[in-house]
């Protein structure tokens, strides 16, 4: 039986997989409108069906993570909805070990916007398409 509102250590306990990892740890993220400003206004971007993707070389001891939705999603609970899945793209594939940001070696402030067609593409596309834009952002050539 699938329960939707069970907690971290229950879902962990059942073996479900990212059970324990549900959010971008606070010293991993861009929080303040100067960052997100900063990082936007960078030389790098990547445009793509479902996201824009901004990046900036960062003097933080680990690369940065900022999530935002464009107003083109017109309700609330499609912008969150958006960005919940922004969000888990982000977690685990541009803050992971094998992410191609870390693979050079030079620390990044990424800021990742939800296009409307965020909510259209299948997950797996949307996690595609981040890859993609990290390649991108990182000078590699897929």
């Amino acid at each position: 039986m699938l329960e939707c509102c069970a907690t971290g250590a229950a879902r962990a306990a059942r073996g479900w997989p990212n059970a324990g990892q549900t959010s971008i740890k606070r010293r991993l993220r861009l929080r303040r409108r100067s960052d997100f400003q900063q990082t936007i206004s960078g030389k790098r971007f990547h445009s793509g069906r479902a996201l824009v993707g901004f990046a900036v070389p960062s003097s933080a001891p680990e690369g940065r993570i900022g999530v935002t939705v464009s107003r083109g999603i017109k309700t609330s609970v499609e912008r969150n909805r958006a960005r919940r899945r922004l969000r888990e793209v982000a977690r685990s594939g541009l803050l992971g070990p094998d992410s191609p940001l870390r693979q050079v070696g030079i620390r990044y402030d990424v800021v990742l916007i939800a296009r409307p067609a965020a909510l259209e593409v299948s997950f797996a596309d949307l996690r595609a398409e981040a890859s993609l834009a990290a390649l991108r952002l990182a000078n590699l050539t897929p």
